[in-house]
């Protein structure tokens, strides 16, 4: 069995998120970074280029003019939304598909990410009042272990998911298997790329069943999303549940009316996401 830090070193000798990715992280949380310095990075990847004009000049923002430099796409979009569309792009390509692996689907596990981060960022805006580009990082984000783990010791990943019911943890099965799990992989990985410690935390705690969680802090909107997207056939597995830890069902079943509006439009942001990122 590896350790989650050896897990992560053999990926990175096989695979790991471009550079721009890692670099627009780092001056994100940099004070000093410029327009210009952002720019400069962004040019180092023409197919970013090419979907940050298409997304800009789309119907979605519906502009009198359209926009032809990267400095004034990024000046548009802001800084962590560039950073959410570079990390989503690159992971898209990551996640693709080799063959078949029986219960397990990487082009399923894709899906699921994404919705999960587009349930996040709706979560964080309408519900809790708070910018989203984090949580929809968390979202996107928050199973990229279990991509590291099916790379690196695909058999014994496999026997995990195999042997995972619908009532069972995953989490227990990787442990038992493999030794180590995908929230541990995560979080490595998301302190290894500089995000910031909140998404690093909920990555490693979306699967945390406490009786303390705190509606609203990016671990526990990120567990609503998992459980709401689950319930609506989204989940990583098939029929395989996200439980919520207490406090947050008391806080769905209180609010249910606004998590009713936000449900009935996910379908519409998914196929907006999926009008940018499967083209």
């Amino acid at each position: 069995m590896l350790t989650a830090e050896q897990f992560i070193q053999r990926f990175k000798d096989v695979k790991t998120l471009p550079y721009v990715v890692t670099e627009l992280s780092r001056m994100i949380a940099d004070d000093n970074a410029t327009m210009k310095d952002f720019e400069d990075v962004i040019k180092m990847d023409p197919t970013l280029v090419a979907r940050l004009l298409c997304l800009v000049n789309s119907a979605f923002y519906s502009l009198s003019q359209p926009i032809t430099s990267i400095g004034r796409a990024v000046a548009f979009l802001g800084m962590r939304n560039l950073r959410s569309m570079a990390v989503t792009d690159a992971l898209r390509n990551i996640f693709k598909e080799r063959h078949n692996t029986g219960i397990f689907s990487r082009k399923r596990l894709w899906l699921h990410c994404a919705v999960v981060g587009i349930c996040s960022k709706l979560l964080a805006e309408r519900i809790f009042g708070i910018n989203g580009d984090d949580a929809y990082l968390c979202g996107i984000l928050h199973d990229f272990g279990k991509i590291v783990e099916e790379q690196i010791a695909k058999d014994d990943f496999l026997a995990a998911c195999e042997a995972c019911g619908p009532t069972d943890s995953l989490i227990a099965h990787e442990r038992h298997f493999l030794g180590t799990d995908h929230c541990e992989i995560g979080y490595l990985l998301s302190c290894d790329w500089g995000m910031p410690s909140s998404i690093q935390n909920a990555i490693r705690d979306h699967h945390t069943l406490t009786d303390d969680a705190t509606p609203g802090t990016l671990t526990s909107i990120l567990q609503i999303a998992q459980y709401i997207t689950g319930q609506m056939g989204y989940s990583s597995l098939p029929n395989v549940a996200s439980p919520l830890s207490s406090p947050l069902e008391l806080h769905l079943q209180e609010n249910m009316d606004e998590y009713k509006v936000l449900i009935d439009d996910l379908p519409e942001e998914i196929a907006k996401a999926q009008d940018i990122y499967e083209n």
